[in-house]
């Protein structure tokens, strides 16, 4: 179906364009006009060599054996498309004709192979010559080796323990490291040669290549140009462009100068059973390039941060699991002398009865475990942690800028946006050049696509509040558990984010950010903001304002004056933010992993199936490519943002959770594998692109450290009833306020739970009398409120205030304090290590010393011949001529 719309849209649109006839043929042909580079003979349209398939399924070159495949483009063969009309199949032909002269007139050079199963399709292998390299390398400023790399390297104390965790080096070698420089064409005999074909590895070449197809012209229209692989892909006049796997992934080839990186990257790293083995990071940057280097070498950081938080975290739990017995208000609840004489109110009007505070027996065990001391121990040592794994992975991100050469990426090689570029119809100047710019808009314009676009982000956060809290107060009734709530509320998560990733992504595309990674950025606050709202108001509502705002019995509070506030257990709402946590993340965690896992999979089963002649017939490797899965245009955004969801939920609401660690820890042990078995196993293989850090994540996590602190200090002081048991066990359990000679928590359930005469209901509110009340006159209720007959009755007590002072108290005391070690601990780690500063500093010496002392040592001693071939008279160019 989805064909068919895009048959009728392509149709559509060309029939709009049936006034220009043959006209089209012609800005085809004047449109071939190179990015870069001398212009060649624009009279006739160059086309690509034919040749059949050589029989080799494992072959990355052309026919001739000589030139390697560095990107695949497949088309259907608009002669063979009989499902759309003539006129629609003659102009794609055209363009998709000037598109392929236009690359070959820029230096590139195409072989046209017809599909093996399906003669429809034509794959047109490209392939970049020397000169072409060097010419975009420069373009591209990419750094490329100068000089292997000769500072003495020191072990670490622990290499010891890491070498068991390492891949063996006779299965992957290490990388041999080199100082490097932005690559010049006219100095190429400085750069560390020693092989022409090894020198620009497949990575590069297919960058190189990807970034000559993302900016050649096909056609010119109203002086708006037309350009562009993408454009082409979304019209429907390529089916596909990829670069090409080096092998199958579970077969190494025989071929012994073919290095089959592929399969050992799912040998040694997306196999299950080397989920304990550290990653092969240099491999992975080298084969699928910095960006998804750095995306993984992000994700295999966190994990180990991981491992010390969840050990602490299962410490703090097993504290509480021991010392549970040991809990005296717990005791109090489950004694029939105590709690089973207690009758609480009714929590909601008329549907709700009177009940006996025993039915929480359970719960309050459970509880016991949760809101324990160490769980405040716990709290201090996650907002320390959190700024650790900040601190050190700037440190080591640092590193990784250094090593795969992306320290002055943004400033030199990030190129502007095919998309953005099209749109360049307004001239401006540049305030640093002083030269004239195109721009898609004026700064009236962009002020107005901003305004438009911050103002749609708010206004759907509100929408998504709002029915938030009508589902917690309609679709999970006090009845219902809070498993089930949590589940609803999950579902619920699930089918909001597939609306605001189309929000988001439509927002970001009206903006028209100017390049790839401003528009990453900006999608990614926007979606973030979505998500952070999706996935935690729930417990932000459940841990801040549920049982918070309720009234007493005799005047509760009402919302919109018609429903009333819920109300927490009298254990307090901690085990339902715990619940509500585990549900969410663990569902999330599962049904993404699950989601990962068997939709490519099932979609490669299904195109398997229906090539049933597969078998039978040898399949060349561009064709066993393209039957893979095609990468999102979003690549790892998603995955991304997964990562910094779950590590919201890690730190932000932890103090509820000390498992929450141990979760991650887990899932990310599997994410890990996952991700790396999908990317090298089900899908093609992704265009490498250099990525410096790892974007507007980084301030994002920034953000939610600063935030988790506050809100931990928070769940302590108001979710938590860690408060009120120190303020009853330090001053109301003793006299003048309580009647024990020692300080204990005796007494402390009835003390804290307030009476209620069951005379003072309102008739709105009344409940059904039971028969097994008998005479009971009072009923009591969580709050703390002086008793009916009392000259203040109904309103808070003493002890109320105490609470108040103490819960604002611990919150300032606790935020300063770890904020005080978070800056201090800041302070003293530095963000790029001495090691790393020391390689920098001799990388620019040697590029100072053989990119520019050399050639001015040369050019010195140049000049000096000069001098004395004209001193000497022997040039007769300068001899003086005599009448």
């Amino acid at each position: 179906m989805a064909a068919e719309n895009q048959d009728v849209l392509l149709e559509v649109e060309e029939e709009e364009e049936e006034e220009d006839g043959e006209v089209v043929l012609e800005e085809m042909a004047q449109t071939i006009v190179p990015s870069y580079g001398t212009t060649p003979d624009q009279q006739k349209l160059h086309t690509s060599e034919w040749a059949e398939f050589d029989q080799k399924p494992d072959s990355l070159f052309f026919n001739d054996g000589q030139r390697r495949i560095d990107f695949v483009l497949v088309y259907e063969d608009e002669s063979k498309n009989e499902n759309r009309k003539k006129s629609v199949n003659k102009k794609q032909m055209r363009k998709r004709q000037a598109y392929e002269s236009n690359l070959i007139s820029n230096g590139l050079q195409l072989e046209a192979t017809r599909s093996v199963l399906n003669e429809k399709l034509i794959f047109v292998k490209v392939h970049a010559p020397w000169e072409v390299l060097c010419t975009y390398a420069e373009v591209m400023h990419i750094k490329l080796p100068l000089k292997p790399n000769d500072l003495k390297t020191r072990d670490s104390a622990f290499n010891w323990f890491s070498r068991l965790l390492r891949v063996d080096e006779n299965i992957i070698k290490p990388e041999q490291e080199f100082f490097t420089a932005p690559f010049e064409k006219a100095r190429v005999s400085d750069f560390y040669i020693q092989d022409k074909d090894i020198f620009f590895n497949p990575a590069t070449r297919s960058r190189i290549v990807h970034f000559i197809l993302s900016r050649v012209e096909y056609a010119v229209k109203d002086n708006v140009k037309k350009f562009g692989i993408n454009r082409l892909l979304d019209s429907g006049i390529y089916k596909a462009a990829f670069p090409l796997h080096d092998s199958r992934f579970n077969r190494r080839l025989e071929d012994p100068n073919c290095p089959s990186e592929r399969y050992l990257l799912y040998k040694e790293w997306a196999h299950p059973r080397s989920f304990y083995k550290l990653q092969p990071l240099d491999l992975v940057r080298k084969y699928y390039g910095e960006k998804i280097g750095i995306y993984f070498a992000w994700l295999g950081f966190y994990t180990h941060m991981l491992i010390m938080a969840a050990v602490v975290g299962l410490a703090c739990f097993l504290y509480g699991y021991i010392t549970k017995d040991n809990c005296t208000w717990s005791q109090e609840v489950c004694d029939p002398n105590i709690g089973g004489n207690i009758i609480m109110c009714p929590q909601c009007d008329h549907e709700c009865t009177y009940w006996n505070l025993t039915i929480t027996c359970e719960s309050s065990k459970k509880l016991c475990i949760f809101d324990s001391f160490g769980t405040l121990v716990f709290a201090v040592f996650m907002g320390i942690w959190v700024t650790l794994f900040l601190e050190f992975w700037k440190r080591r991100q640092a590193e990784l800028e250094y090593e795969w050469d992306t320290v002055e990426f943004l400033e030199q090689e990030e190129y502007i946006r095919p998309e953005y570029e099209a749109r360049c119809t307004h001239v401006v100047t540049n305030e640093i050049t002083q030269q004239e710019e195109h721009v898609p808009y004026t700064a009236c314009g962009k002020c107005v696509r901003m305004t438009f676009g911050i103002s749609a982000v708010l206004f759907w956060l509100p929408r998504h509040i709002n029915g938030t809290e009508a589902i917690q107060k309609y679709l999970t009734p006090q009845a219902a558990t809070s498993v089930t709530a949590s589940i609803i509320s999950f579902i619920i998560i699930m089918i909001l984010n597939i609306i605001y990733e189309k929000v988001a992504i439509m927002i970001t595309d009206f903006e028209l950010p100017r390049t790839q990674t401003d528009y990453e950025n900006s999608l990614t606050m926007k979606m973030f903001l979505f998500q952070f709202v999706n996935y935690y108001s729930s417990c932000f509502y459940i841990a801040f304002f549920k049982g918070k705002f309720v009234g007493y019995p005799g005047d509760p509070v009402y919302w919109l004056g018609k429903y009333r506030n819920e109300e927490c257990d009298p254990g307090g709402c901690l085990l339902e933010l715990t619940t509500q946590l585990t549900i969410i993340m663990g569902g999330k965690a599962i049904w993404n992993n699950v989601q990962e896992v068997l939709l490519p999979w099932v979609k490669n089963l299904i195109g398997r199936c229906r090539s049933a002649a597969r078998s039978e017939k040898t399949i060349p490797r561009w064709e066993q490519d393209y039957h893979l899965q095609p990468v999102g245009k979003l690549g790892l955004f998603y995955e991304y943002l997964e990562m910094v969801i779950q590590f919201g939920f890690v730190t932000l609401f932890v103090a509820s959770f000390p498992l929450a660690p141990l979760l991650a820890l887990v899932n990310n042990l599997l994410e890990i594998r996952v991700d790396a078995w999908k990317i090298t196993t089900q899908f093609r293989r992704m265009v490498p692109q250099k990525a410096q850090d790892i974007g507007a994540w980084q301030p994002i996590m920034q953000g939610i450290a600063m935030l988790a602190v506050v809100t931990n200090a928070m769940i302590i002081a108001f979710t938590s009833d860690m408060i009120p048991r120190l303020v009853y066990y330090w001053s109301f359990s003793v006299p003048p306020y309580g009647d024990h000679s020692n300080y204990t928590m005796k007494g402390y359930i009835n003390n804290t739970l307030s009476v209620f005469n069951i005379a003072d209901f309102k008739n709105g509110s009344k409940p059904v009398s039971l028969p097994w009340l008998g005479n009971q006159t009072t009923c009591r209720y969580r709050d703390f409120r002086y008793p009916p007959g009392h000259q203040h009755q109904y309103e808070h007590n003493i002890y109320y205030w105490h609470v108040i002072a103490a819960k604002l108290s611990f919150i300032i005391v606790m935020e300063h304090v770890i904020y005080c070690v978070k800056f201090i601990v800041s302070y003293v780690i530095p963000d790029v290590s001495q090691k790393t500063k020391s390689k920098i500093k001799r990388e620019k010496y040697l590029t100072q010393t053989l990119l520019h002392e050399n050639h001015l040592k040369v050019m010195k001693k140049n000049m000096g011949k000069i001098a004395d071939r004209i001193w000497k008279g022997e040039d007769g160019t300068f001899r003086p001529k005599f009448d």
